[in-house]
């Protein structure tokens, strides 16, 4: 057995290799066949070494048999060509595809076959690999022309590896040119798990990576890849890089069938060299070859050219056509089917013809240069030359042009895609050139671009339709108009005797506030399509500061409306009670005024921002190949349930304070100053539609247009039905009967003493009905009083009589009425206007000539006889009955009691009408 020359650092291997011994021109080495001199004299035959399997039962067998045709076709060519000195022999070692029998097939051609002077074959990947790893210590190198396999790349672990078929890797720089044609640079692979295709995709991702491609996800799988499939469809992959073999290829397409991955959204490149057929030879799965097809219509295969489009002559004078006539008559003669590598074993046949062709060129040149010293040459030095030699190929064979870079094949790629049934070419890529090209117009997309390489997600606002703000805006400048109608009535009659005694001040603060909550509507309905950002976060703010304050002020004025009412008829001890505006005024000022610390602390601790959040996709409704993705604006800060929370339990109180005041005064029967009925039922109504409209609100706040209606629908009937349930009444009372509305209806006795009575006590005992036992007597004590008056009333004008006829008999009214006059001044104390007004004209019916006409000699009279007199006693009428009538109408809102001086007359104010007798036996709580 011929020793190698050179120990292998791979000595593990191959641990009892002896040191080498050099080949003496001279003297060959023993048990060799080469002459003396080999590649000094022409027609020698160089042994060849071709190890591929052979063996019909061994796997990939298939393949030698259609190569060895190929082989003696491209030895048949060279000594034709007549180019060549020398001839090559082939001696075919059958490996089996197994790695003890490859190995053993080898060092069988080392030990007793001849001196080989390279190694020509290698199809099964773990055989190549184990022997490749081997060839530098036996200094031989091996030119495959079938292992794809990425591994043998590897020039530190095989560096004396070549190969005429380009590596799996080798379609990585083309698929990224593919990428880069049609601009998609959003990827995701899909890899089965085996080391060829785990190779394969880390290449792909490292020139993914040089390319800035991103790769959005990687799956790998080993029998089921539908869950992997579905996670590409999660990460919204489109274009996906398959690497699996034809058995699980339709299975990935059957799940990808499932989940609607394909058609013109979806994209897949997988590899180009399954065999023809492949969906129906490997098709077990659940799905049907119909389905198959409609999933895989479309797909671009990627794999190497196994002949060159080119129809040019080549090395050896015949076209890639030509070439391929010849071949398939020799597969029909030795009747065996055709391989995918047949055009690299011809080239590889042909660069081993040139190789050594130019390896003896440079020893002959070499051994000239030293035809006076003994020449020699070592198995290493003739290696290293084949070594360049292969390095510096460059020629254009059946298979295109060939040439190594780093041992590995610079060849085209081809670009098949999947169309109606069959693959056709539509492109190819020149790894030389580094050029790709594309047939025109033979890729057909399925959609009318080429998909999109992620779903381009198109930003959408939801906003308020412009229809629907124009609808409510319009709603709410009506209802603006209607408050300004209001206002207008208001002032316009501020001095009538019914709107100044419902305070016309604190009306004008409710039509403000009501105004105020009207305006909010239109700031509710702008977004970020009408202003800008930090526009819209001051708008938030603006927003709800102009709702909060608009809000207080008008149910803060009707509330203090009420509880003056309140303090008035509520006042047990029966004092005057005299409540100013000015002074309700200073209570909405406190209400506003805790409102403004809570918005201003509200603004300054945690302010409200522009926020916006994003939903879930949506399909375009134009049908393009986009997706909308809406978002809204909101106006939020980092506290914000804290802070309504806050303004809630607020506006909840002062609503509760309200109710309160409403009952309480419900049985006040005058209305121009009792607004309790309408502000209960103003406060149920906003009551309501405020929890109504919240809830709404926040359950439709992904809704815009339905969240804007709901809350400008609310802000409007609140605001309405306040406003109406206030002004109405009184716009239909001043039409209708001015006077009435000031009078308290209990005053409106008949001739039936009992009903007069009865309607008493109904009047009396609406003042406080806690106390029962002083209503009781306060009911016997007004019915005496009142028997009493009519008494005193008959005996007055008895005794007035008298004076007229009888003047001697003063001394007698001095004596025994005294008392009972005095009794009258002081029941008139509790008398209503009215009531002085009637007793006023009563003693006014006596014509004053009468009292004028006295007799001079009663000037000289004592004291106690002038202050009893006619004359004084009318005067004292007539001044104490306006003071107590100025001083009870400031308390509920009518004349200041300043306005008139108490010794004008009463009937010189227009309110000091004369009333009927049956009004004079008012005597009330007020």
């Amino acid at each position: 057995c011929i020793k190698p020359m050179q120990p292998s650092h791979h000595a593990a291997v191959y641990p009892s290799h002896p040191p080498p011994l050099p080949f003496l021109v001279s003297s060959p080495p023993p048990h060799s066949v080469l002459p003396l001199a080999w590649f000094t004299r022409d027609g020698e035959n160089l042994p060849i070494m071709v190890l591929m399997p052979m063996n019909e039962s061994a796997l990939m067998s298939s393949i030698s048999q259609g190569i060895e045709p190929a082989v003696q076709l491209a030895i048949q060519h060279i000594r034709e060509s007549g180019k060549y000195s020398f001839s090559l022999i082939t001696k075919i070692y059958d490996t089996e595809c197994d790695n003890a029998k490859g190995l053993r097939a080898f060092f069988d051609a080392i030990c007793y076959g001849p001196k080989h002077l390279m190694i020509f074959g290698g199809v099964c990947p773990s055989v190549t690999s184990i022997i490749a790893e081997s060839l530098e210590g036996w200094n031989l190198v091996q030119l495959s022309f079938a292992a794809t396999t990425p591994v043998l790349a590897d020039k530190k672990k095989y560096p004396n590896f070549f190969r005429t078929v380009p590596s799996d890797n080798a379609v990585n720089p083309a698929v990224v040119k593919f990428l880069n044609f049609y601009n998609w640079s959003r990827v995701g692979t899909l890899t089965q798990d085996v080391q060829r295709f785990s190779e394969v995709r880390n290449d792909l991702t490292n020139e993914l990576e040089k390319a800035n491609i991103e790769i959005a996800d990687t799956e790998s799988f080993s029998n089921d890849p539908c869950g992997n499939v579905k996670k590409l469809k999660d990460n919204d992959v489109r274009i996906i890089i398959g690497q699996f073999d034809e058995n699980l290829a339709s299975r990935v397409f059957c799940c990808a069938y499932n989940l609607n991955m394909f058609g013109s959204k979806y994209q897949w490149i997988i590899p180009g060299w399954y065999q023809g057929n492949w969906w129906e030879q490997a098709n077990n799965t659940n799905c049907t070859t119909k389905k198959l097809l409609t999933a895989m219509e479309g797909y671009i295969s990627v794999d190497f050219e196994p002949l060159s489009p080119r129809q040019i002559k080549g090395i050896s004078g015949r076209t890639p056509k030509e070439y391929e006539r010849e071949y398939s008559r020799e597969l029909q003669q030795k009747g065996v089917e055709a391989s995918k590598f047949h055009g690299f074993a011809y080239d590889g046949i042909w660069v081993i013809a040139k190789t050594l062709t130019r390896v003896m060129e440079l020893l002959r040149i070499k051994q000239r240069q030293n035809m006076y010293h003994n020449f020699t040459v070592d198995d290493r030095e003739v290696g290293k030359m084949v070594l360049d030699v292969m390095n510096e190929t460059n020629f254009f064979g059946v298979t295109g042009q060939v040439m190594f870079r780093n041992g590995e094949r610079m060849g085209t790629i081809k670009f098949n895609q999947f169309q109606e049934g069959q693959e056709v070419k539509v492109g190819e890529y020149n790894a030389i050139a580094d050029v790709l090209d594309l047939i025109n117009n033979s890729i057909r997309f399925q959609g009318v671009e080429p998909p999109k390489d992620r779903t381009f997600v198109r930003l959408q606002r939801r906003h308020i339709n412009v229809p629907l703000y124009s609808i409510l805006s319009t709603i709410t400048i009506l209802g603006m108009l209607m408050a300004g109608a209001f206002l207008f009535f208001n002032i316009k009659n501020r001095n009538h005797r019914l709107i100044k005694m419902s305070s016309p001040y604190m009306n004008n603060l409710i039509i403000l506030g009501g105004m105020l909550s009207y305006a909010s509507i239109f700031l509710f309905g702008l977004d970020g399509g009408f202003v800008s950002d930090k526009e819209f976060e001051t708008l938030c703010t603006v927003r709800t500061w102009i709702l909060i304050v608009g809000y207080t002020t008008a149910f803060g004025a009707m509330f203090a409306k009420t509880w003056r009412v309140h303090a008035i008829f509520k006042n047990v001890k029966m004092k005057k009670k005299i409540i100013k505006d000015q002074k309700l005024l200073i209570i909405v000022g406190g209400m506003l005024l805790i409102d403004l610390c809570i918005l201003i602390c509200w603004q300054i601790v945690d302010p409200l921002r522009r926020t916006v959040e994003e939903y879930s996709l949506e399909a375009d409704p134009q049908g393009r190949d986009i997706a909308i993705r809406p978002f809204l604006e909101h106006c939020e800060n980092t506290h914000m349930t804290i802070w309504l929370g806050i303004v809630y339990a607020y506006k909840g109180l002062l609503m509760l304070f309200g109710c309160f005041l409403a009952w309480e005064t419900r049985n006040v029967s005058i209305p121009a100053l009792n607004d309790s009925k309408y502000i209960g039922m103003s406060v149920y109504n906003v009551g309501i539609m405020c929890i109504i409209g919240a809830a709404v609100s926040f359950l439709t706040r992904d809704q815009p247009n339905v969240q804007f209606c709901i809350v400008a629908l609310v802000i409007i009937f609140c605001s309405t039905i306040t406003l109406c349930l206030v002004f109405v009444p009184k716009l239909i009372t001043m039409r209708t009967n001015p006077d009435a509305a000031t009078q308290n209806r209990r005053l409106k006795f008949t001739q039936n003493q009992k009903k007069e009575d009865s309607k008493t006590s109904t009047s009396v005992t609406s003042v406080n009905q806690a106390n029962t036992s002083r209503l009781d007597s306060l009911q016997t004590d007004n019915h005496r009083l009142r028997m009493r008056i009519t008494e005193l009333d008959k005996e007055l004008e008895e005794v007035t009589m008298q004076l007229q006829d009888t003047p001697e008999k003063t001394p007698y009214i001095k004596q025994n009425h005294y008392s009972d006059a005095n009794n009258i001044l002081s029941i008139r104390n509790f008398t209503d206007d009215g009531e002085k007004s009637i007793l006023k004209n009563h003693l006014e019916q006596k014509p004053q000539a009468q009292w004028g006409s006295m007799d001079p000699s009663r000037i000289n009279r004592g004291p106690l006889e002038d202050i009893n007199s006619p004359e004084h006693i009318q005067r004292r009428l007539s001044l104490q009955l306006p003071i107590l009538h100025h001083a009870y109408l400031p308390s509920i809102g009518g004349v200041d009691a300043s306005c008139t001086s108490p010794n004008g007359s009463p009937g010189s104010s227009p309110r000091h009408r004369h009333m009927p007798p049956s009004y004079r036996v008012m005597v009330s709580g007020l």
